[in-house]
């Protein structure tokens, strides 16, 4: 039995001849005609009553006809779904993005692109470190990151720079230093600092200390946060200072200050958004081609 003898049954049936049915599926009537015998043999039941005012349905006819509209709109359906999936209109895409962007407009302006684009595709999106975000990307749990990377060489991996960056000194609201910024970093070599984990942001913490060495400045660390929400509470909370990426300041957070020092305007903190190659998601290849076109603009 096949889809093709399906659709012709049901033309015969809804138009009460073979003569009708085959004008309505565009074939001869005796090839129609046979196709009905061979369904009816494929089955070893009679389906129709004929007789000389024309054709009647049998109770197994009945019965299959039922079916088969059930069968072939259940294969529209299919087929328009897997249509939809191949061109990455429907499905999901898992996405990690660094705490700290989460509420960077352009990063949510890209989220918003892609669903007016594909409104039917869900997104997974974790707030996860760069570090941890490079381990679940190689093992294939996500399928892409905005994270920080030092350059598109990654093994296993295919990056594109979504958008620079710099650092910004994070100060309390009530300390000496949001009433009288300082202008130099060495300024800041007895304050108290607040500080994130390498092992959180390898290539964030990594650049941050070469820059920091070219300037022979060493920030005096005495607390540690897990993640920079973390410490930007801690700072809210007077127990030091800290310098952190300028799209820290898009997370309203009262009590802080952020002030801008030169020397922490030349350290380039881009944001890359990676992806494994390897991963054929038609819903993933649509969400890297709109970071390509943001990238252009």
């Amino acid at each position: 039995m096949e889809f093709r003898q399906l659709h012709y049954f049901v033309a015969v049936v809804e138009e009460g001849s073979i003569s009708a049915a085959s004008r309505r599926v565009h074939i001869a009537q005796p090839a129609l005609t046979r196709q009905i015998r061979l369904l009816e043999e494929d089955l070893d039941t009679r389906l129709f009553d004929r007789h000389a005012r024309g054709m009647r349905l049998t109770v197994a006819g009945q019965a299959l006809y039922e079916e088969a509209q059930e069968l072939l709109d259940r294969r529209t359906r299919l087929r328009a779904r897997l249509a939809s999936l191949g061109q990455g209109v429907i499905g999901k895409v898992s996405l990690g993005v660094t705490v700290t962007h989460l509420w960077v407009p352009e990063v949510a302006g890209l989220l918003g692109r892609y669903r007016d684009r594909y409104p039917q595709v869900a997104f997974e999106v974790f707030p996860l470190l760069s570090g941890p975000q490079l381990e679940r990307l190689r093992e294939g749990s996500l399928d892409a990151g905005i994270l920080y990377l030092d350059g598109d060489g990654h093994p296993g991996l295919e990056a594109r720079r979504l958008q620079p960056d710099h650092l910004l000194l994070a100060v309390p609201e009530a300390s000496s230093w949001a009433s009288a910024p300082p202008a130099r970093l060495a300024e800041l070599a007895d304050a108290d600092f607040v500080w994130g984990f390498r092992s959180a942001s390898p290539v964030y913490f990594d650049r941050v200390q070469a820059h920091f060495q070219r300037l022979d400045f060493h920030p005096r660390v005495v607390q540690y946060g897990a993640d920079n929400i973390a410490i930007l509470s801690m700072v809210a909370a007077g127990l030091g200072i800290a310098i952190l990426p300028a799209a820290s300041s898009c997370h309203p957070m009262p009590g802080i200050r952020f002030l801008r020092l030169p020397e922490l305007d030349t350290c380039d903190m881009p944001l890359w958004f990676a992806w494994r190659p390897d991963n054929d998601s038609p819903a993933l290849h649509n969400l890297i081609q709109l970071v390509g076109e943001t990238a252009e603009r």
